[in-house]
Parts: structure tokens; sequence; C-alpha cells
């Protein structure tokens, strides 16, 4: 379990993460998102002792990061996948890091198979590509066996097979009870894998959540209803959890709280024609989006943006 109690990060006048407070829990996947420069890898750093706070405190297990005898088999981290000797081999590497823990040679076998990295194991890793440096530092965080594990942007420069063996891989390993928290901007794949969602900006917590909740909160879960007879609709709709809204004199209802298969068999129990039954579909990146637009810290600019007569 990670633990975050009033989290401060400062350089100089500018403070990269502010007063977090969070739990990640054993047994899930935690999504941790947030536009960039939202203090997500400052944060991560912070976990594994990298920085230190500049107030407030993050705990594994209880303990900070150094105060374990054994980091590598508490805490399996990706923070930085190029972060090698150019010089050694992905074998020698692993190797390495394994003497410092006194781990031995067959777990260094075992994580170069389970990260694909077989015939490429006596190669040096400076000529790696993203993909295979991406799946040498994923190989590094699993070397221990350990409890938690962190892994910072995984996916980046993997192709389709390795998206989804990092996919799977993540599940399994909550399954095994394992504390899994991964940053990732690709909101598509926190969407498939994700228990539970993080999200911070401009080093502030914005939500922690699951993602259907999420979700749900920007609209999500809200079912579009046309009918002849709104008012007996209403009636037959009311119920705890149920929100029910529509401009007077309107056929339209936006419906929350029930799903359009139990706003229509309400509708026909009680003999109400309805004209149409339209759910919204709300993704999560679209509730990320929501959720973070006042966050964000770069924004990017279009040709209209720009004023008329100058150069860009």
């Amino acid at each position: 379990m990670i633990e975050a109690q009033q989290l401060t990060k400062r350089y100089g006048e500018k403070t990269a993460v502010d007063h977090l407070d969070f739990v990640v829990r054993p047994g899930t996947v935690t999504g941790f998102l947030g536009p960039n420069g939202a203090g997500k890898s400052t944060t991560m750093r912070m976990i594994v002792g990298l920085d230190a706070p500049t107030a407030g405190s993050v705990t594994v297990d209880g303990r900070p990061y150094a105060r374990h005898r054994a980091p590598l088999q508490e805490v399996g981290a990706l923070l930085e996948a190029k972060s090698i000797h150019p010089g050694r081999s992905a074998y020698q590497h692993l190797r390495a890091l394994a003497l410092t823990h006194g781990i031995p040679r067959r777990r260094v076998d075992e994580v170069i198979d389970l990260a694909g990295l077989g015939s490429v194991a006596r190669k040096r890793a400076g000529a790696f590509s993203l993909g295979m440096g991406q799946r040498l530092g994923i190989a590094a965080a699993l070397l221990g066996d350990p409890r938690t594990v962190m892994l910072d942007e995984p996916v980046n420069g993997l192709d389709p097979e390795g998206v989804l063996w990092i996919r799977t891989l993540l599940t399994s390993l909550a399954e095994e009870g394992r504390t899994v928290f991964v940053s990732s901007h690709l909101m598509s794949e926190m969407a498939l894998v994700a228990d539970h969602l993080i999200v911070v900006g401009r080093g502030r917590l914005l939500a922690d959540t699951t993602v259907a909740d999420l979700v749900r909160r920007a609209g999500g879960d809200t079912v579009t209803v046309r009918t002849q007879d709104p008012a007996r609709l209403r009636e037959a709709l009311a119920g705890p959890g149920v929100d029910i809204t529509g401009q007077v004199g309107s056929e339209e209802l936006q419906v929350t709280g029930l799903t359009a298969r139990e706003i229509g068999l309400a509708a026909a129990d009680h003999g109400i024609a309805l004209f149409e039954l339209t759910p919204r579909t709300v993704s999560l990146e679209q509730a990320f989006m929501d959720l973070t637009r006042d966050a964000v810290e770069y924004h990017a600019t279009t040709t209209a943006d720009r004023t008329p007569g100058r150069a860009a």
C-alpha cells in the first residue's frame, strides 16, 4: 500500500505537488492521471526517495522507501526506462541489479522471459528501441518480485502486442494481491485496466474515485427520453438515486440513475409510449478533459487562435 499525507514539493517559488492525500491499495490497478506538469512524475519520485518532500510524507507498506531493508523487493519502479548504461547488455544490467539484493540468477532469466527479451538479452541496451527499453525497464521493476509495482507511462513506444502484454501484466499483478500504481496519458488503456483513479492537476488532488464514478459525474449515465406524457413518466421512474430533469412543456427528459433498459421496462409497465430512448456515451477521456480543463498548464494553439497578420 502507498499512502501520501499532505505530500508537498516546492522548487523555489514553484509548487509541483501541493498537499496531496491519497492511498493506493493492494489488489487493484490504480491509474495516476493528470495533464503535463500536474506533478505525477514528481510524486512518483518522492515515493521512491529520489526527491525529498518539502512537507508531508509518503510511505510504502507503512515505511518510507529508504527505510526498507530490501527496497527492490518491496517496490518495483519504472520511472525512466533508458536510465541504464548503454554499454551493458540487458542481461548484465539485470544481473547487476540482482547482485545488490542477493537475487538469484534464475530470477534474472525469469524476468527476461516475462518481458519478451530472450532474443536480445545479450545485446547492448544502448541500441534498444524505445519499446525494447520499456520492456527492460519493466523487467527491472519486477526483478525483486515486489509487493508494490509503480510504472510511469509503461506503454510508451510499445507496439500493439506490447500494449496488450502490459494490460494483461497489470491485471495479473493486481489479482495476485499486489499494489499496482500506473501513470498514463492513454485514457483508452486506463479505461480498460484501471480499477481506481487518482487524478491531479497543478499538483493538487482533483479526484480519488473509480472509472465508473468519474464517467458518471461527467454525465455518462444520462439517458435522453422523449414521450408525450412526461409527467406520468416522471412518476413512474421516481425513486432513490434517480434524477430527472426537463423543461416545462417539453417532451424531452434527462434521466440519471437508471439504464435505458430499466426506463423502457418501466414505461411499458405503465403503458407510456416512448419516442426516444438514447443513452449518453461519455468516454474516460471526455470525463478527464472536463475534470482537468482548468488545471492544464500547457495549452496548444491552432491557426484560428493566432492574431491576424502576425507570423506564427
